[in-house]
């Protein structure tokens, strides 16, 4: 790979209080493990916390100050800017997603809301695979 890419880390929830009342809800009623409300809520926060999880910020920070990655970002859907969101639409994405944009090049998918569920909210098992993903087979922590 030659440039190091920014994870873009979209949230099927948004930022607001009423998104937040909303996503807290449907968190709790949600009876199908196999599909979380949010996965990367999960993988970043452990589900319903508005606090990122210590293992989280270490997987976060390892990933940027390995290189693997030039930065994370985290949005909810009415964060998005422009192009970003016309890109989830025009891909068909669905949300929560990740993204990859390496400097003077457009978005790309790098891993669907099917493919976060599978983590079930570890964010060591994520890292590892984002790595794989990108290029890079170092290990985390």
């Amino acid at each position: 790979m030659s440039a190091t890419p920014t994870l873009y880390i979209l949230y099927n929830a948004d930022a607001s209080v009423m998104g937040k009342l909303s996503y807290g809800y449907k968190k709790l009623t949600n009876k199908d493990k196999d599909k979380p409300t949010c996965a990367a809520c999960d993988i970043t926060h452990g589900g319903l916390s508005l606090d990122e999880t210590p293992q989280w910020k270490a997987a976060k920070k390892d990933l940027v100050e390995s290189g693997a990655v030039k930065d994370v970002k985290q949005f909810h859907r009415d964060e998005l800017d422009q192009e970003t969101k016309e890109f989830v639409q025009s891909q068909g994405l669905h949300f929560p997603m990740v993204l990859a944009q390496n400097e003077g090049s457009g978005l790309r998918s790098v891993m669907s809301s099917e493919e976060l569920a599978t983590f079930k909210g570890d964010p060591q098992t994520f890292v590892t695979k984002i790595r794989e993903q990108l290029g890079g087979n170092q290990s985390i922590l």
